[in-house]
This record gives C-alpha cells, sequence and structure tokens, in this order.
C-alpha cells in the first residue's frame, strides 16, 4: 500500500506528527508494534474497576501546547485537572515544604524554612518571568537554532545575557549558590532537576529560576493518561489516518539517497512518497533499521554513542486501597490531605549524592521517592470509595551489573517500598486490597525505545541538546538521508509528555513539503 508518509513507533509524539500532516490532507500511517498506541501513555486496568498510570502520570503544562488547542482535544475527551496544592515534601520531622499553583503560597512555605531563601525565590521568579515567557517557551516549540547563532541572539538583551550566565552553572551549583536551607536546596533540586537532567551537568543551571518563573504545574488526564491518547487517536481517524497496531517494522527501505517505505515483519512493503518519519531512538533507527552501506560511517558512530540517563530508570508500586493513603504530617496540616504528588525520603541535596553513587555502584540506594493518590482527583478511576495510590523511585536499570536480577527483586523492592511508605502513612497496610511493581526491566521491555529503562529517550548532556539533539547534524529533524525524518524524544527539546518534538517536526516537513503548517 502507497502512503504519502509513514511514522515509525506511535507514541504521542508521532501522533502528534501524524495528526497535523492528516488534516492538512496527506495520507499518512503509523506503525507500530503494540496492539495499542500511545506509548507511555499507558492505564492499565489490574483489578476490576482500578484504572492505573504506570508510566507516564504527571503532565507539566500540557493544556498549554499549541498542539492541544490545535487538535481539540479537550472535545475529544482528553480533560485535565491541575490541584492547587501540586507538591509537598515531607519531611522526617513532620514539616512539609509545599508548592502551589499560587506562588505566593509556595513562597510563604519556603519561608516556615528560611525566610531568606522565600526572598529570594521571590527574585528569581521576577526575573525570569520574561525570559520564560520571551525565551525558553518559543525555544521549546521551534526547531533549534545553531548555538553560535542562538548565543548572539541571546546576548543582545539583558534577558538573554541572564540567561546564558546563569546557564553557565549546574543546577546543583545554582541551588547551593542561591539558597541556603537544605530542605529548599532538596526541594528545588528535585521539583524540576531529578526528572530532567544530571543535577551536576553544566549548561541547566537556568532550570531552576525558569521552575519558578513558570505559572504551569503538574496536570493529570481524568480518566487516566491513556485519555490523551484516544484523543490523538480520534483526532488522526476524523482526519483520515490509518494506525497500523502490531505491526513490527523491519527496515526502512531506501532507493538511491532516499527514504521511501517501510518493510515489517510480516513481509508487507508499505511506500512512502515523500517522506518516512521516526520516533524511535537512536540506535533503533540509524542502525537496526538502515542497511549499513547507505549511511556515513560517522552517523552510524554517532548514532551508536547516543547516551542514556544513569538516574532515568523508574520502578513502581501501585496499590489498590480501600481508603486513601493518610499522611501522618496531615494530622498537623490537614491542607496536605489534598496534595497532588509526595515526596517521601529526601531532606538535603545529601540524597541525590546517596542516589548516584548507587546507581553508578548498580546498587539500591535509600529510598527517595514521589507518588500520588490519584482517586483524591479524580475519582473514576478505582470503584466507587476505593481509591489507587503508587509510589516511583529513580532506580539502577543493572543491579551488579545484571538487569536481569530485576525478575528476581522486584517483589522484594516492592515491599520494601510499601514499608517505607507506610512509615509516614501508617493505614496503609489496613486498607490495602491488592498492589503490583513495575521495574526498570519491565519499561524497557514495554517500550524497546527507552533503552536501558530510559524514561526521557537520552541523556540531557552538552552535546545532546538542542541543535545537536540527539547528535551533531541530527538535530534539525532530519535524518541525512532524503525523506527521513526524526520526530521522537531524542530530538529537541527530549522526553516527558509535551509532544513538542512531534510538534517541531511537523514545522519542518510543512517547510520541506511547502504546505502552510503550524
Amino acid at each position: 500500500m502507497d502512503y504519502d508518509g509513514l511514522i515509525l513507533g506511535a507514541g504521542h509524539n508521532a501522533l502528534v506528527l501524524q495528526a497535523y500532516l492528516c488534516r492538512a490532507g496527506l495520507k499518512v500511517a503509523c506503525i507500530e508494534r503494540r496492539a495499542v498506541g500511545g506509548g507511555g501513555l499507558t492505564t492499565e486496568e489490574h483489578s476490576p474497576g482500578f484504572l492505573h498510570n504506570t508510566h507516564s502520570f504527571y503532565h507539566r503544562a500540557l493544556t498549554q501546547m499549541p498542539w492541544y488547542r490545535d487538535l481539540d482535544l479537550e472535545r475529544r475527551g482528553a480533560r485535565y485537572i491541575e490541584p492547587e496544592l501540586n507538591v509537598a515534601l515531607l519531611t522526617r520531622d513532620g514539616e512539609a515544604l509545599e508548592w502551589w499553583t499560587d506562588f505566593e503560597k509556595t513562597c510563604g512555605s519556603i519561608a516556615r524554612f528560611s525566610r531568606r531563601d522565600a526572598a529570594t525565590a521571590r527574585r528569581w521568579r521576577d526575573a525570569f518571568e520574561p525570559i520564560v515567557e520571551r525565551i525558553l517557551t518559543p525555544e521549546a516549540q521551534a526547531p533549534p537554532l545553531p548555538p553560535d547563532q542562538r548565543r548572539a541572539l541571546l546576548a543582545r538583551s539583558a534577558a538573554g545575557r541572564l540567561l546564558l550566565d546563569t546557564s553557565q552553572l549546574s543546577p546543583r551549583e545554582f541551588v547551593l549558590r542561591e539558597f541556603e536551607h537544605p530542605v529548599v536546596q532538596a526541594g528545588l533540586l528535585f521539583f524540576n532537576g531529578l526528572r530532567e537532567v544530571d543535577l551536576r551537568e553544566k549548561g541547566f543551571g537556568h532550570h531552576i529560576p525558569a521552575l519558578l518563573a513558570s505559572k504551569n504545574k503538574a496536570q493529570m488526564c481524568r480518566g487516566g493518561s491513556a485519555q490523551l491518547a484516544r484523543a490523538l487517536v480520534d483526532a488522526i481517524e476524523e482526519a483520515g489516518g490509518d494506525i497500523l497496531l502490531a505491526t513490527e517494522p523491519t527496515q526502512i527501505l531506501v532507493e538511491g539517497d532516499r527514504a521511501v517505505g517501510v518493510e515489517t515483519r510480516d513481509g508487507q512493503r508499505l511506500k512512502a512518497r515523500h517522506f518516512v518519519a521516526s520516533s524511535l531512538n537512536p540506535q533503533q533507527t540509524f542502525l537496526d533499521l538502515l542497511p549499513p552501506e547507505v549511511l556515513p560511517q560517522a552517523w552510524r558512530d554517532k548514532a551508536a554513542a547516543f547516551r542514556y540517563n544513569l538516574l532515568a530508570p523508574l520502578f513502581g508500586l501501585y496499590l489498590e486501597l480501600e481508603e486513601a493513603p493518610m499522611h501522618r504530617a496531615a494530622e498537623a496540616y490537614p491542607h496536605l490531605k489534598q496534595s497532588f504528588m509526595v515526596i517521601l525520603g529526601l531532606d538535603s541535596p545529601a540524597n541525590f549524592d546517596a542516589m548516584l553513587h548507587h546507581h553508578k555502584a548498580g546498587s539500591m540506594p535509600p529510598p527517595v521517592t514521589w507518588g500520588s493518590t490519584p482517586t483524591l482527583f479524580d475519582p473514576s478511576q478505582a470503584p466507587p470509595g476505593q481509591h489507587t495510590a503508587f509510589m516511583w523511585e529513580k532506580l539502577p536499570y543493572a543491579l551488579g551489573n545484571d538487569p536481569a536480577r530485576w525478575d528476581v527483586v522486584k517483589e522484594v523492592r516492592g515491599r520494601q517500598l510499601l514499608s517505607h511508605w507506610a512509615e509516614h502513612a501508617p493505614n496503609i497496610p489496613d486498607v490495602l486490597i491488592d498492589s503490583f511493581v513495575r521495574s526498570p526491566l519491565d519499561v524497557e521491555r514495554t517500550l524497546p525505545n527507552m533503552y536501558r529503562g530510559d524514561l526521557l529517550v537520552g541523556a540531557f548532556a552538552g552535546d545532546q541538546v538542542g541543535y545537536h539533539r540527539p547528535f551533531p547534524g541530527a538535530g534539525h529533524y532530519r535524518g541525512h538521508l532524503a525523506g527521513l525524518y526524526l520526530c521522537g524524544s531524542s530530538c529537541h527539546p527530549g522526553g516527558n509528555i509535551t509532544g513538542l518534538p512531534g510538534y517541531n517536526c511537523a514545522q519542518v516537513l510543512f517547510a520541506d513539503l511547502g504546505l502552510p503548517g503550524p
């Protein structure tokens, strides 16, 4: 069968790209090895009526994404909740550092630990608001500029120069330089840094003030994260697109120096008149699916050298409960019962040092966890009066240099994590109905593009960001061969549920095809 274009993988970035192309009148198919589309937008029914979001749950500022509005996804069933008490870091001594949608409430919480830190947070918020609005947000929503050109443009304004100066630091250096209280330091590093970049990596110091300045907080999708995938599929099908599920690509077909189609495991040869776009990781795209002779060796070497995040692998514990967890801290602060995200086991930056040591050694670190009770905000995700809850932590992919050990120890770690959680919420053992776990190895088995369990699909390092993501030469969503494009999380601006790699690839494809684009 012939199409105008083919897209490899049906994660959310691929679906965003396909929706735009189909709405422009192109005949496009998405090829997905799994029996369901959406990638990390997974909602599982473990027991009847209990829904669990086992990969992606926190969607930061998703309703502010241009594609969410353009594709009319709210009308299609993707409706979001943004709880006011967005995050609460619960300390061992019963205190709580709170992160609200109202910045003044956040500052009030910081002031309970340090008035100086509250004033510092407000100062950096004020300085970075125009930077977030006029520089960082537009940069994320467009193909990246070459680094020299970007630096020259930023150097022309005071805001740009402040961004460049702050970016010279690592997140850890920035936080330790600007803030004094260890709980505030740890909280700021976690709220953005831990889940995004290596906290020691220079070039990302601006992430902390940008977090303070951002008006957008974590959100959740009503009915489960899979509702977003269903809404994207609805937009695609309404525009005439095809999603070929349970169809595994085995080779990108090349004629001359042009990508012209895809061959599948069952022997189909699907032809693409204009393009093939891959949302897979660089090794899958350039090494597994392309014959060696069609790429320069330098490209193959760069793809092979693409690095993944040491701290990204995720371990999850998922609970089904007769009642919601009751954290001890809520006895002194009753409003904590309505906290969206709860962080446990984090009291100072030293916790990150221990975590890094254990990830390098392939051993188990002391628990630093975060999670939610989704049914406090969306009761539809459990039977009436009952609840689902989860806790996540970052754990090494290869325990003792052997990933297969996870199949032996994951239930043990799940029980340890449950005990850790019960120390903070002692009612959990009495109201527990059932539980299950997912290990970093389970993540890779389910979503192979997340190599070594890296949910961000590639490290954020100096040579794997912006114009050089995934690697120099491939950072503009084009893949060396004519007609070959990249649209996954290994592209700018990176992983998480933002849809922006797909959105930005759409801009490039529309320009190359001479079509009016988003």
